[in-house]
């Protein structure tokens, strides 16, 4: 099966050879993994950065059959950026491919990942605008598995999962310690 490859560019124009730069980088990834079933990379410039080596950001999601990998990378140059970021997410296959090779030779199955990044922008008119909204799916995982997507999309201070050991949703936190902490709350 062919990987459907989105390439959306803001703030820039999307030149032939730009795209054709990304969807030559992008089709490479299918070779580390056989079940990818489409890449959506973002290219935006942005104006709003004062240091001019973070204007140029390039965003890569992949996903697949119980996969949801995600990198971003800015530099001052495009191509860079996409060459950054195709690196980061290619470390991350191969993260995925040894932990899911591991949990094979131990006989343990992976539970499906959290999946659908979706994206919807919304300003409400109060005096604490939410400047954006996100919704996705929640999956049963265990606490290690939740560590684990947490890495794998580049989520760096927590992530929202449903417990698969009592049903609840509970978000699990990196303290500056290094260690892990888990909410789990409570309602009265």
């Amino acid at each position: 099966m062919t990987m459907k490859i989105l390439v959306n560019a803001s703030e820039m124009e999307m030149t032939p050879r730009l795209r054709e730069y990304v969807e030559k980088k992008v089709n490479k990834l299918s070779r580390f993994l056989d079940n990818l079933d489409e890449a959506r990379v973002e290219l935006k410039f942005d104006r709003s950065v004062r240091n001019a080596a973070d204007k140029h950001v390039a965003q890569l999601t992949i996903r697949g059959k119980n996969l949801l990998l995600r990198s971003e990378e800015r530099s001052d140059n495009i191509y860079a950026s996409i060459d950054a970021a195709l690196d980061k997410l290619h470390r991350r296959v191969e993260k995925h491919k040894g932990k899911r090779l591991r949990a094979r030779s131990e006989s343990e199955s992976l539970k499906t990942m959290a999946s659908a990044d979706r994206r919807e922008k919304e300003s409400i008119e109060t005096r604490h605008p939410i400047a954006r909204r996100k919704k996705f799916l929640l999956e049963p995982m265990s606490e290690v598995e939740a560590i684990d997507q947490m890495e794998m999309l580049g989520h760096e201070e927590f992530f929202l999962f449903q417990n698969v050991r009592n049903g609840s949703v509970n978000v699990i936190y990196k303290r500056r310690d290094g260690s892990y902490g888990i909410l789990e709350p409570e309602i009265r």
